[in-house]
């Protein structure tokens, strides 16, 4: 029983072997996890367009509950970047920011997204995530970071502007430059210039200067809490709010409090799509992450699970006064190298973050809301990577057009018609790939038992025999594919007297390719043409079997190739084929 519940529960696993030494590692990770939570979260809720202690408490229950049902030993749940930015887009449309209405909707896409990945954790439909291939993601990420960090210029400069693709974001910002605050231009770049420098610079130079890996490291991620500090310290002493610098201002002092997801069929109408998308980039950053630290401490990840505990984690936040959650990046790679041994560490990160909103949102109410901005601009920054479209461009054209077309609709179109557009080109993409398998025409190479592409290698062939091996599952895109190039091949070649198909790639034959094999059986029988089929996999024939087609199949069905080359160029011997 133990066992059935620990897949359920993953806490009952790792709990039962938890130690002194996990406790010591996982109690450091937190303590310099949330010391970069504090001002990242209170930023990404401002990019999302709620409160800043809406960042806060998306980042306790969610954390919790996903130490409960998550298999990572080192994802960090909380907000991102890119879902912040989704939220906004998404909530936007319904409600307008600033209002009760519009924390609601939040609420509500972040009780929606739980729901989504809690059916598709149960059902163990965690492969639907794959429709989203790895060079679309990229291309979205990429345009995403563009986007947030175009919308956080205004608050850098001071000035008013909104929209929701770069053309207007830029159009937004040209036309309020006059309205520029020099006050808050200073505070807005100099954070900036400090946190790029933090990120890159002071880690190496604390080591230089003989501080221990630990001490430098902690040090460095404390950067955007010296950035917090120093900005929020000269608006209070020198009254900068005063002069036009904005600030967070006041930010309630309590626990996360019970709240409601809205219920209104039109609003849940409304949401439901942004929602599943926000679902499917969010598990798929998270997957990322949790397997690519996983693997380096040869840990499994469990995918089903991970859906499990991520909805969990957003129906969390729906419940708490938070918005859309996932894994995320930055801070789960903090959590790792900081030596998180167990998803406890997560669960320490939310008592502390618990203890900041009670004891320390007083601290931020002179905090200019450009130093906020400045650490999301530094963190999105290195989300943007064109160096994809250099990768693609070199390996494949058709990946490339894909990555291109979803960064200019993301950046011209908006995120949500990017993440639609990027799940409709990575299926397109597939079913294009797909449509024109490749088969190669192969012959026995000298010596050996092997057939080779006869393009590639010096090889034997038969004039009466043509021999295709098809790399691909064999289903409704390629089938008439398959049927024309063999209808092609076999006219043009008038003393061929049997076709042989190849199958050692063919992982799948479905209906639409079954009766594609049956149209080429009878066109060929009509020819005095045989065709043959070898190395057929278990399951395929197994498929095959329930059918008419091999009682209906002219030729025979080999072991092997070389079986079937053996039998075909010498009739004499048949018994030596193998069916």
């Amino acid at each position: 029983m133990i066992p059935r519940l620990a897949s359920y529960f993953p806490i009952l696993r790792w709990g039962r072997q938890y130690n002194r030494s996990a406790l010591t590692n996982d109690l450091v990770a937190a303590v310099i996890v949330t010391i970069m939570l504090i001002p990242q979260s209170l930023a990404y809720a401002l990019l999302a367009g709620l409160p800043p202690e809406a960042g806060i408490y998306a980042s306790i229950a969610p954390i919790l509950l996903y130490a409960v049902f998550g298999t990572s030993r080192a994802l960090a749940v909380g907000p991102v970047a890119v879902v912040s930015l989704l939220t906004a887009s998404a909530v936007g449309q319904v409600a307008e920011q600033g209002t009760a209405g519009y924390a609601v909707a939040a609420l509500t896409l972040a009780g929606l997204s739980g729901g989504f990945l809690l059916l598709l954790g149960v059902f163990r439909l965690g492969f639907l995530a794959n429709f989203l291939s790895h060079p679309v993601i990229a291309g979205f990420i990429t345009a995403s970071g563009i986007l947030i960090a175009t919308s956080q210029l205004k608050h850098i400069l001071g000035i008013e502007a909104s929209g929701h693709t770069l053309i207007e974001m830029v159009g937004a910002l040209v036309s309020n430059l006059g309205q520029i605050n020099p006050i808050t231009v200073v505070i807005g770049v100099t954070a900036t210039a400090f946190l790029f420098w933090v990120r890159k610079g002071l880690k190496p130079l604390l080591r230089k200067i003989g501080a221990g890996p630990l001490l430098a490291d902690i040090v460095t991620k404390a950067g955007p809490v010296a950035a917090v500090v120093v900005t929020t310290l000269a608006v209070w002493a020198f009254g900068l709010a005063e002069r036009g610098v904005s600030i967070v201002g006041e930010v309630p002092q309590s626990l996360p409090p019970l709240t409601m997801p809205g219920l209104a069929p039109e609003l849940i109408r409304q949401l439901a799509i942004p929602a599943i998308l926000i679902s499917i980039i969010g598990f798929v950053e998270s997957i990322s992450v949790a397997q690519t630290l996983a693997a380096k401490k040869r840990q499994r990840i469990d995918p089903n699970q991970e859906l499990i505990g991520l909805g969990a984690a957003n129906l969390g936040a729906a419940f708490t006064g938070g918005y859309p959650v996932t894994g995320g990046f930055a801070r789960s790679v903090v959590n790792f190298d900081a030596g998180a041994e167990t998803p406890a560490a997560g669960a320490f990160t939310a008592i502390g973050l618990a203890i900041a909103a009670l004891a320390l949102t007083p601290l931020v109410y002179y905090l200019p809301n450009a130093t906020l901005a400045a650490t999301i601009v530094v963190a999105v920054l290195s989300l943007v990577d064109f160096s994809i479209l250099k990768k693609t461009w070199s390996y494949s054209r058709a990946d490339f057009a894909a990555v291109t077309a979803t960064i200019l609709l993301t950046l011209t179109l908006g995120v949500e018609i990017g993440v639609a557009s990027g799940v409709i080109l990575s299926i397109a993409l597939h079913l294009y790939k797909t449509s024109k398998p490749h088969v190669a025409e192969v012959g026995l190479v000298p010596g050996t038992n092997h057939f080779r592409n006869i393009n590639r290698h010096e090889v034997e062939t038969h004039p009466e025999i043509l021999a295709l091996r098809v790399d691909e599952s064999l289903y409704f895109v390629n089938a008439r594919f398959l049927e024309d190039l063999i209808q092609d091949r076999v006219v043009d070649g008038q003393s061929l007297r049997h076709v042989i198909l190849m199958c050692s790639a063919v992982n799948e034959i479905d209906y639409s390719a079954l009766e594609s094999l049956e149209a080429i059986n009878h066109r060929l029988t009509d020819l005095g043409v045989g065709l043959h089929l070898s190395e057929v996999k278990g399951p395929v024939m197994d498929r095959l079997r329930t059918t008419h087609f091999l009682d209906q199949l002219n030729g025979r069905v080999f072991l092997s190739q070389y079986d079937a080359w053996k039998a075909l160029t010498q009739p004499a011997d048949p018994a030596k084929a193998a069916e």
